[in-house]
């Protein structure tokens, strides 16, 4: 094992990372041109450079044309695109740039025959990104509730459901649109479970959920509507495709990463360092620091009696932790992954032997320039000494103001792929 634990844990997530990249199986799951034309959509955190590994692949004498959404910098460095059109916006909460790009997208599917291709890719990031109201709503409308539900402490797939249902392409609208041509998703997860319905509020695939669901969760979070999207929930109007839909019949979706196998591949990693690695699960939901207390109780346990794994191992997990805000305070900096790193510093008390990484695998932890951060056994007793008080700044979700006087935020920069939440402890 490397003598450096800051260097195994950010060598077990660049791994992880590197899993998830494109470029290493999109152009395995491409079929033969049509008879037709191709076209490209897609949307999503990864979209820059899934458009990138699709037109390397693709045939040079075969026609290609599309628009991908990705986020604002996520275009990978040297791709010049040339068949393609790819465009930036904002996320999580989506702006103009990203509205017309997704009026442009939509308008690209008329005209579309059955013997047309249409590639779709669909990667994290893409409800925001790919954003067009429902008829009757305004990109302010859709703004205000997106804010609400990131502060609102409700699952990706809650937040997913009401986002398809205040949509106009998303929820199986976009694939709807396609018909009569032929339909293939090729995506990259970033939510547990990996439920297609819900990367990117499902654009491609029937959604069995609906306007009633959307509006308890809606209810159940408090989250304010506005007239007209409260309207269109309760009677019904803004209702998606559903299972059975005659215009999605035979379309095809491929899964091309999954949180899963990033965690494999950084398990593996670790084990060739001569360390023992536990996967605990890539679904884990909750409140960020109260999962991050639930991790350093575990390694705890294994750091003081050796159960239930014995030491040294790394205990690795994903999924996605929330943060839930109160609108009316103010709140610092930070995202999920330094969130649930300073919950987990709290409950381990300078433990011994017990290090850790969280980060977001697309390389931006929440709206903050770092992707995650690194915590030490010391690293409670340096803040203090900085006079740093840990548990004021967590109740002001002001996590990245522990880690950043420390030296130890994590700031890769875009990786231009998204697995959602990264998380490794290291017990020696």
């Amino acid at each position: 094992m490397t003598a450096d634990p800051r260097a195994l844990l950010r060598q077990l997530y660049d791994v992880a990372v590197a899993r998830a990249l494109p470029e290493r199986m999109l152009a395995l799951y491409l079929p033969p041109p049509p008879k037709g034309r191709t076209l490209v959509l897609g949307a999503g955190k990864a979209g820059g450079a899934m458009a990138q590994a699709l037109e390397a692949a693709w045939p040079a004498e075969a026609p290609l044309s599309g628009l991908v959404i990705t986020r604002y910098g996520h275009v990978p460095p040297g791709y010049k695109p040339r068949r393609l059109q790819v465009v930036e916006a904002a996320h999580p909460v989506p702006d103009a740039a990203g509205l017309a790009a997704s009026e442009k997208l939509l308008a690209l599917t008329r005209g579309l025959t059955a013997d047309d291709l249409v590639i779709c890719l669909i990667s994290g990031g893409g409800s925001a990104l790919m954003s067009l109201p429902a008829q009757g709503l305004t990109l302010a409308d859709k703004q205000a509730v997106n804010r609400a539900l990131l502060n609102s402490g409700a699952a990706i797939a809650e937040m997913n459901c009401v986002r398809k249902h205040l949509s106009s392409i998303k929820g199986g609208r976009l694939a709807a649109a396609c018909a009569p041509a032929r339909v293939l998703t090729l995506a990259i997860s970033d939510v547990p479970g990996d439920l297609p319905e819900v990367i990117a509020s499902g654009p491609t695939v029937a959604d069995a959920s609906t306007c009633a669901d959307a509006l308890a969760i809606c209810r159940r979070f408090q989250v304010e509507l506005p007239p007209a999207a409260r309207e269109g929930l309760a009677s019904g109007a803004f209702e998606t495709p559903k299972p059975g839909d005659e215009r999605l019949v035979g379309h095809e979706f491929v899964m091309l990463s999954t949180p899963q196998l990033s965690l494999e591949a950084a398990a593996a990693a670790a084990r060739a360092q001569g360390l023992a690695a536990h996967i605990l699960s890539d679904e884990i939901e909750g409140e960020s620091r109260v999962v991050g207390g639930v991790h350093a109780a575990l390694a705890r346990a294994v750091a003081r009696r050796g159960e239930p794994f014995a030491k040294p191992c790394v205990i690795l997990s994903g999924g996605e932790t929330t943060v839930t805000v109160d609108a009316a305070k103010p709140t610092g900096r930070g995202g999920r992954a330094t969130e649930f790193l300073l919950g987990c510093a709290l409950a381990l008390q300078c433990e011994p032997g017990v290090w850790a990484l969280a980060a977001d695998t697309d390389g931006i932890d929440g709206v903050g320039p770092h992707a995650g951060a690194l915590l030490t056994p010391t690293s409670l007793a340096r803040a203090r000494a900085l006079g740093l008080n840990a548990q004021a700044l967590l109740d002001g979700h002001d996590s990245a103001s522990f880690f950043a006087p420390l030296g130890d935020l994590l700031s890769p920069g875009p990786s231009f792929t998204n697995v959602n939440d990264f998380r490794a402890l290291l017990v020696l």
